[in-house]
């Protein structure tokens, strides 16, 4: 398989660059929904006391999977200014460009990624 081009590595920044650009947007918009839920049942029924504790827990589950991919992104980055992206962490062997159509922040070809998930 052959190095990433210089517009590739360009194509895949920009990709990278929109997507943290879309999460932190996204986060800024989201702040409000984790905020602590109110416990006064005199001005909240019960049932909307609830729904509103399953809406934060929601919402804080959603921030943490996003702070992740956000980590994600930042550690892409740091290897495409290092010049070792598009490469395994684990083997370093080339990831499959198409992988990195779909997820340009993953840092494992298939096979490593593969073998993770089945321990």
């Amino acid at each position: 398989m052959k190095n990433l081009s210089e517009s590739e590595l360009h194509h895949f920044l920009e990709l990278l660059e929109q997507r943290r650009a879309e999460l932190l947007q996204v986060e800024e918009s989201g702040k409000a929904a984790a905020d602590t839920v109110k416990l006064d049942q005199s001005s909240v029924g019960r049932l909307s006391r609830m729904d509103a504790m399953q809406a934060q827990a929601m919402s804080l589950e959603t921030n943490r999977r996003r702070d992740l991919e956000l980590r994600r992104i930042s550690a892409a980055l740091k290897r495409l200014d290092a010049g070792e992206y598009g490469y395994c962490l684990s083997c370093g062997e080339q990831i499959a460009r198409g992988r990195l159509e779909f997820d340009p922040a993953l840092a494992y070809c298939f096979d490593c990624a593969s073998k993770a998930e089945d321990l």
